[in-house]
């Protein structure tokens, strides 16, 4: 099998939204991202579909983007039936832990709920939600040097033992039922 090309880096990230102007003034005007780009269309490149959207780019500090769809409904988009509202989120980095912190007052001043800043050992993180119900996070690193080489040491031998538990957790779940 021929080696895949290297892919280089996020270019975007895109989410459904309920309101443009709404999603714009929180990532905009309140996270800092600005707005760089608003393409709209009646018909769907990708798939030919007829279908009236407004597709606009939030540009990050590394130049990817954060991006939305504006379908014109204004619906709420739904969460994913299966899954908690914690696994689905999008993670942004920041310089530092300070950083985080000011991001948390800011977006608590503004009314936007956060959590804690949570210290995953390797990262601190605070958690809260957009407007859409997308999930955030914003972080700043906080390894030790080695840190991040010996995780990718060990991460295989992790693989294989989580795949060999959940394996142990459906086998008991389907006893049970």
């Amino acid at each position: 099998m021929v080696d895949a090309p290297k892919l280089r880096k996020l270019y975007h990230f895109s989410y459904p939204c309920r309101d443009g102007e709404e999603t714009r003034k929180f990532y905009e005007d309140l996270l800092g991202l600005p707005l760089v780009n608003c393409m709209t269309a009646d018909k769907v490149p990708s798939t030919g579909e007829e279908k009236p959207y407004a597709h606009f780019f939030f540009e990050m500090g590394d130049g990817s983007y954060m991006a939305f769809f504006d379908l014109g409904e204004n619906i709420m988009p739904l969460p994913s039936p299966n899954t908690p509202d914690w696994v689905q989120h999008f993670a942004m980095e920041v310089d530092s832990v300070e950083e985080v912190l000011t991001f948390k007052k800011r977006l608590q001043d503004a009314g936007v709920k956060t959590t804690d800043v949570i210290d995953h050992e390797f990262i601190n993180s605070i958690y809260f939600f957009d407007p859409n119900g997308l999930r955030l996070e914003i972080t700043a690193r906080t390894e030790e040097p080695g840190y991040l080489e010996q995780a990718a040491s060990e991460a295989h031998d992790a693989m294989k033992a989580w795949i060999q538990k959940k394996a142990g957790m459906i086998a008991r779940k389907s006893a049970a039922a």
